[in-house]
């Protein structure tokens, strides 16, 4: 219960800080937007990797190289853990923002923080309301802002990350409207690090990989139907592969 606690009194302090450091940033961003950008992403990043060290994860990351450094990228993961966001933000290179439920817009200051770091909010049980969210992460895409989505639309509850839920193939609309490269990311072991015996956070070995990009602009429009099902295909290879590394 220790880290636990250390983890909800430190986010609680980060918070708490974070009300004038809204002003500041607010101020930066009058005369310059991308400068506050930059400094948002850099502060949220320090609050992750706080997190993670107090968590105590041993992390292992492959094909970091894969992720394109100087354009915008749709990024696609498994999603079992809260800690999947702090672990994958923590190493975003550039702008990133992330697909969330809109549930969390009712968390105050931390929400904030989302908004700064262009993160969007997806209301699941409203189709045209998702679409809507997607146009925007298209746009953020088309604006040199990588998107960062699970799209088994909710954290997976089986036995292991490889019992995926099925990918919602309309979250592939970002990458094959933009042609911005699809980066599989496949995350394991997170879960152990804090759901597989909530509320204790624990110690874990965790491995994050990054496959190597998927364009759907040179793939046949056939394929890109069902682009979903490939890039959960290339995630769950990984996620054999490195399971049987933990094990």
């Amino acid at each position: 219960m220790i880290r636990f606690i250390s983890t909800a009194v430190f986010l609680f302090i980060f918070l708490v800080l974070s009300i004038p450091v809204f002003f500041v940033e607010w101020l930066i961003g009058k005369r310059s937007p991308s400068l506050r950008d930059i400094s948002s992403l850099r502060i949220v990043q320090w609050g992750f990797r706080r997190c993670i060290w107090i968590s105590g994860v041993r992390l292992t990351v492959l094909g970091e190289e894969n992720v394109p450094k100087d354009q915008s990228v749709l990024y696609i993961g498994n999603h079992r853990s809260y800690y999947d966001i702090v672990l994958t933000y923590a190493r975003c290179p550039n702008l990133t923002g992330y697909v969330a439920k809109k549930e969390m817009l009712k968390i105050p200051l931390l929400s904030t923080w989302m908004k700064y770091v262009h993160c969007l909010f997806l209301d699941r049980s409203d189709i045209r309301e998702g679409l809507k969210t997607i146009l925007e992460a298209i746009e953020k895409v088309k604006n040199g802002i990588s998107i960062m989505i699970f799209p088994e639309g909710t954290r997976g509850t089986g036995s292991s990350e490889l019992e995926m839920l099925p990918f919602h193939e309309g979250s592939f609309k970002i990458a094959t409207k933009t042609g911005c490269p699809i980066i599989p990311v496949a995350i394991t072991n997170s879960s152990a690090m804090f759901e597989d015996h909530f509320p204790r956070v624990k110690p874990a070995d965790v491995i994050i990989e990054y496959g190597k990009p998927i364009e759907p602009a040179k793939m046949p429009k056939a394929e890109q139907k069902f682009i979903g099902k490939k890039v959960q295909e290339e995630i769950l290879e990984m996620l054999k592969k490195n399971r049987e590394m933990l094990a």
